[in-house]
């Protein structure tokens, strides 16, 4: 039994580092392809700074992408970060073997193109189908496969940003995986190896290599607090808008073409008027911390010549705002992508604008050094991920002298959308329907439960009309005391319990006069079959019952559930949860 265990081990801390590499080699590739389409179309149709291709090639990306999923993949591969929630959650940790290919064409043809997404969700999807399908491979079980996809997860992100803390951070606050001495190893491995083979590939110059930043001051520290309160309301508008718009798009346009050609529509003509929002806008970062912010404005037909510093510092705050609708069109016309990047971008114009607002006043602020600590904020507001803001941002420059500053930025901006939002983007959608798993022991073992697993179907059912002579017959024959009372229609009309016949069902007198109508009590409450089960903990905690019955959305009968069972499968799980 030990000699197993130890060689499971070993076989864990194998697949760690061939999840870890395969997930950087992904990255690399879907890199390598988003730069050649994008090197294909600036060379052969853009020649110039500022062309009518701008509102042509973002609805072709996004027409190419919807078609490609529509009829090759024929599955949602959107919402990379909660597809893999959800499988933790609800698929016992199985994700779909296309999800190691499909994300990569998809987001490489939208963003290739112009599409206003980013390229991590759906590369950390793949890395994350990548451990899940290597651990199905060789049988392992549930709680393993779930570490696995967190190995994919960090090796992943670790790869595409060369930042392995970041990318085990990220695994821990985003996917919501416990750090125990079991899991920190195999993760660590995965993020390492990622990030290895990615500086093998393209050498290790961080991603965003700065000259610029200006050492931490104390006597800054007050507008830095501004800045994380300003990107956590940013942050807000990321979480709302985003979710509000996407929303609306599904709910107004069911066609597949109609999707395209409004989301294309949309999109190009907001990249025509506001050039920045084209792709992944990294390129736009970099210009920003290089002081080169002024070719992306003179680039739109909304410049004008000499134009003064208010209109140029509200351009800049319009492109902020467009961009969720940038990414929204671009997702919900047909196009696949994540919010990383959109939320690094914002993040980095809230910042640059707070910092030449306050340079406007006479408060001499340093640029860079806000623009990294607004990509911060927002990435820590947005997925409610602060250390995960932390150490991508000082891992992306370089600049690990700033932590103080961006602890401060990230801190405060995800206290400050705390106060709204008690989700982020990625997991509210899953907490609205108690299919979360979170870091409360309690609640992630109850997600981990399903209603099905404790329903009883055995009891014997009872007719309303049914008389007390023929129900005790039937409870001579049965080994319950409890029996639901349904009518023709499947319907549920109420419960008998043996303790309210025992005293007449020994009275022949009685037998045709009773009726199970005139025996049966309503039910303290009715479960729905598609309740979570922390909600049907509550309803058991709020009417003090041990047996209840199962309902579907119509009312009809479906079986019992009772406390008992419940305790005895949440222990059952939470030995395997736990299990080091």
């Amino acid at each position: 039994m030990k000699g197993e265990r130890l060689n499971q081990k070993r076989l864990i801390l194998l697949l760690s580092l061939a999840v870890g590499a395969l997930s950087a080699l992904a990255a690399l590739v879907l890199k390598g392809l988003i730069h050649g389409i994008q090197w294909l179309i600036d060379t052969y149709l853009i020649a110039g700074e500022h062309t009518w291709w701008y509102l042509i090639c973002p609805m072709i990306g996004i027409a190419l992408a919807a078609l490609f999923v529509r009829y090759v993949v024929r599955d949602d591969i959107s919402h990379g970060i909660t597809k893999i929630l959800y499988a933790i959650s609800q698929r016992k940790s199985i994700i779909k073997l296309h999800n190691t290919w499909s994300s990569i064409v998809s987001s490489a043809i939208t963003i290739g193109f112009g599409g206003s997404v980013g390229a991590e969700a759906p590369i950390v999807l793949t890395g994350a189908a990548i451990g899940s399908n290597l651990a199905k491979a060789f049988r392992l079980d549930q709680k393993t496969m779930m570490l696995m996809i967190g190995c994919g997860a960090a090796g992943a992100i670790g790869g595409i940003f060369k930042a392995p803390i970041a990318g085990l951070v990220f695994t821990l606050e985003v996917l919501l995986l416990d750090l125990t001495m079991t899991s920190l190893a195999p993760l660590l491995i995965a993020s390492v190896t990622a990030t290895a083979v990615t500086y093998l590939v393209t050498g290790s110059e961080p991603m965003f290599s700065l000259q610029t930043i200006e050492p931490f001051a104390l006597n800054r520290i007050p507008w830095y607090v501004c800045l994380g309160v300003i990107c956590g309301l940013v942050s807000l508008y990321f979480t709302r808008g985003m979710n509000g718009l996407e929303q609306w798009f599904k709910r107004t346009f069911r066609s597949i073409g109609v999707k395209i050609l409004v989301g294309g529509t949309i999109l190009g003509t907001l990249i025509f008027l506001f050039p920045p929002l084209y792709g992944e806008g990294y390129q736009v970062i970099i210009d920003l911390m290089n002081g080169q912010a002024t070719r992306h404005f003179v680039s739109s037909p909304l410049s004008q010549f000499d134009s003064p510093i208010w209109y140029f510092l509200l351009y800049f705050v319009a492109v902020l705002m467009m961009k969720i609708v940038a990414s929204v069109a671009t997702n919900g016309g047909g196009g696949v992508g994540g919010i990383f990047a959109p939320s690094l971008f914002m993040g980095a114009i809230a910042g640059y604008v707070c910092a030449r607002v306050g340079n406007l006043m006479g408060l001499s602020i340093p640029e860079s050094n806000f623009i990294l600590g607004g990509m911060a904020g927002l990435m820590a507001g947005v997925m409610h991920a602060p250390l995960t803001g932390i150490f991508l941002i000082a891992e992306l420059t370089g600049g690990y002298h700033l932590f103080m500053p961006l602890m401060i930025v990230s801190v405060l901006s995800y206290l400050t959308i705390k106060f709204f939002e008690p989700h982020s983007l990625y997991a509210m959608r899953l907490a609205q329907k108690g299919e979360l798993l979170t870091h409360n022991k309690d609640r992630a073992v109850l997600t981990l439960m399903k209603l099905n697993s404790v329903l009883e179907t055995d009891l014997t059912v009872l007719s309303p009309d049914m008389t007390l002579g023929k129900l005790v017959k039937v409870i001579a024959h049965s080994h319950r005391n409890l029996f639901p009372v349904v009518d023709n229609e499947g319907r549920l009309e109420g419960i008998l319990l043996l303790d309210e016949v025992r005293n007449i069902m020994f009275q022949p007198r009685l037998y045709n006069r009773f009726t199970v109508r005139r025996l049966m009590n309503a039910p303290a409450a009715l479960i729905r079959n598609d309740m979570p089960m922390e909600k049907v903990i509550e309803v058991f905690e709020d009417t003090g019952a041990w047996n209840l019955p199962v309902v579907d959305a119509e009312g009809k009968y479906v079986g019992m559930v009772s406390k008992s069972k419940i305790f005895s499968l949440y222990r059952e799980v939470l030995v395997n949860f736990s299990e080091e």
